[in-house]
């Protein structure tokens, strides 16, 4: 987190494919070169990546590491998301669209750039994208499929990630409306789990009714 704080707000861009990552090595590195070609910060969670050993290998012999030190980390496991997402200096979240994940971005109010792999994902990528209009997508289109990771091509270029970032972290009038979208949703999720909001109603009716259930099985 020390590192974040040393970045302007909105200024960092923030990767995660989730820990069912099926992206192909290849697919993985063009997503390097587009964050390394929008010369923005940025921070890029590799966990569960497929391939691992060749993407480690990419990253330290292709000088990718190196080249961005300056303002790229790269990280492998486990990471406080929602910390991280919750931070100031966040000012994208790319992410694969899982439902979690999804719902962590909203509650950041970050905008979200959005790179669906398989499952529901493309569904949720709907929502983001067209429905709320709090992201946009990178273009992916088809289901990368458990057990056929290494039959799957590339579908998303080096241009079309870096063109993706730069429409919600970009200057204009378009993106700063992505934005402040994004800040209004968030807004309403925390007041949601506050007392009294919609969710915090909804759980304590939950726990309300499973107790009484559990009461009437017991007499």
């Amino acid at each position: 987190m020390k590192w974040l704080d040393s970045w302007p707000p909105r200024s960092v861009i923030y990767v995660c494919l989730g820990s069912l990552n099926r992206a192909t090595p290849e697919q993985l590195i063009e997503l390097g070169l587009g964050l390394e070609a929008t010369k923005r910060p940025f921070i890029w969670v590799l966990r569960g990546a497929y391939g691992r050993e060749e993407m480690e290998k990419w990253l330290l012999e292709e000088g990718f590491e190196e080249r961005v030190k300056e303002r790229g980390v790269v990280m492998n496991g486990w990471v406080p998301q929602v910390l991280i997402l919750s931070h100031g200096a966040i000012g994208a979240f790319l992410t694969h669209c899982g439902w979690n994940s999804t719902l962590e971005g909203i509650c950041g109010g970050v905008p979200l750039v959005t790179f669906p792999l398989f499952a529901e994902q493309f569904y949720n990528e709907k929502v983001v994208a067209q429905v709320v209009e709090i992201g946009v997508s990178v273009g992916a289109e088809s289901v990368v499929h458990l057990g056929e990771e290494y039959n799957s091509r590339v579908q998303v270029t080096r241009e079309n990630f870096k063109d993706s970032i730069e429409k919600v972290m970009g200057e204009g009038r378009e993106k700063e409306e992505i934005r402040e979208r994004a800040r209004k949703y968030g807004n309403m999720a925390k007041k949601a789990i506050e007392q009294c909001g919609s969710s915090y109603l909804n759980m304590s009716k939950l726990i309300h009714d499973i107790v009484r259930v559990k009461g009437l099985d017991q007499s």
